[in-house]
C-alpha cells in the first residue's frame, strides 16, 4: 500500500516546519507565566469535553496538575492526532500532553519526558466475531485514527485490510457505534468509550498489536525542560497523583514498575 510510509513521511515533513531558533522553552514559560499545552479534546478518555462543554479527561487533568505545580495558568492548544508534532515543532505549544505514545519514528523528530502512562494498540471487533490472527482482517473495513500509533501498527501488521482513517478518536467512535466499520485499530480506552454509547454489538479486544508507554512530547534540545518534566513525573508517580488520574479515567492502576 502506498500509504504504509505515511507516518515516517509525515514526521519528516513536519520536521521541516520547525522554527530555526526558538528560545529556551523553560525560560520562556517562566517569563510568560503561562503554560501552553497541546491537548487532543477528541480522544476520550484522554481528552474530551463534558456536558458543560468544558475540557476534561486524563490528559487534561495531567496538564492542570502540571500547571498548578508550576504555579501558572494553563492554556489549552487544541490539536488532533495528525497535527500534534507540527504544532509542537512550530512553537504553537510548549509541549504535547495527548496520549502521545513513545515510538521510534517520533523519537527521530522530538524528545519525550519519562512516561506517565501506558496504552495498548489493539484490533477490536464485535463480540462473537472470531478473529484468531491478522488474516481475519483481510478485506474488512478497519477503522483507525489518522496519524496515530494504532494507524501505523495496523498499516504494517494488518495488510490487506481496507483502512478507513478518521481525523480524531471521537469521529472513529461515531463510526464504530453507527456500524461504518467492521473492526478498528485503536486503544482499549477508545473501545470502552464506544461501548459506553451502546453500539448494536459491543466491541472487544481481538489482537493486542503492541503496548507503548506514553509521555509528554517536547522539542529536541530542550534539556532544561526535559529535566524539569522528568522530576515532576517521577514525583507525581511516587505520590500517587498520576496513578489516581489514570485510574479515574481508565479503570485500573498504572503498571507497578512505573510506580516503584
Amino acid at each position: 500500500m502506498k500509504r504504509r510510509t505515511f507516518l515516517a513521511g509525515g514526521l519528516a515533513a513536519a520536521s521541516t516546519l520547525a522554527m530555526p531558533a526558538l528560545a529556551d522553552t523553560l525560560d520562556t514559560i517562566r517569563s510568560r507565566k503561562k503554560l501552553l499545552v497541546a491537548l487532543d479534546l477528541g480522544s476520550p478518555p484522554f481528552g474530551m469535553t463534558d456536558a458543560a462543554m468544558q475540557p476534561t479527561g486524563s490528559d487534561v487533568e495531567t496538564a492542570r496538575l502540571l500547571a498548578a505545580a508550576w504555579e501558572m495558568p494553563l492554556e489549552i492548544v487544541q490539536v488532533t492526532s495528525p497535527n500534534r508534532v507540527p504544532f509542537l515543532l512550530t512553537g504553537k505549544a510548549d509541549m504535547v500532553i495527548a496520549s502521545f505514545s513513545v515510538n521510534e519514528e517520533r523519537q527521530k523528530v522530538i524528545d519525550f519526558s519519562d512516561p506517565y502512562g501506558v496504552i495498548q494498540a489493539v484490533i477490536a471487533g464485535p463480540k462473537g466475531r472470531e478473529v484468531k490472527d491478522y488474516a481475519a482482517v483481510v478485506g474488512k473495513r478497519l477503522g483507525t485514527t489518522r496519524g496515530s500509533t494504532n494507524d501505523k501498527e495496523a498499516t504494517t501488521r494488518a495488510q490487506g485490510a481496507q483502512m478507513v482513517r478518521y481525523d480524531d478518536d471521537a469521529t472513529l467512535i461515531t463510526a464504530m457505534v453507527s456500524g461504518q466499520v467492521d473492526m478498528v485499530a485503536t486503544s482499549p480506552q477508545v473501545m470502552n468509550t464506544a461501548n459506553g454509547r451502546n453500539p448494536p454489538v459491543p466491541f472487544e479486544t481481538k489482537i493486542v498489536m503492541r503496548t507503548f508507554p506514553y509521555a509528554i512530547g517536547i522539542r529536541k534540545g530542550e534539556a532544561k525542560l526535559q529535566t524539569a518534566l522528568n522530576e515532576w513525573v517521577r514525583k507525581n508517580l511516587r505520590n500517587g497523583q498520576l496513578n489516581a488520574i489514570y485510574k479515574k479515567y481508565h479503570g485500573s492502576d498504572l503498571p507497578a514498575e512505573m510506580l516503584a
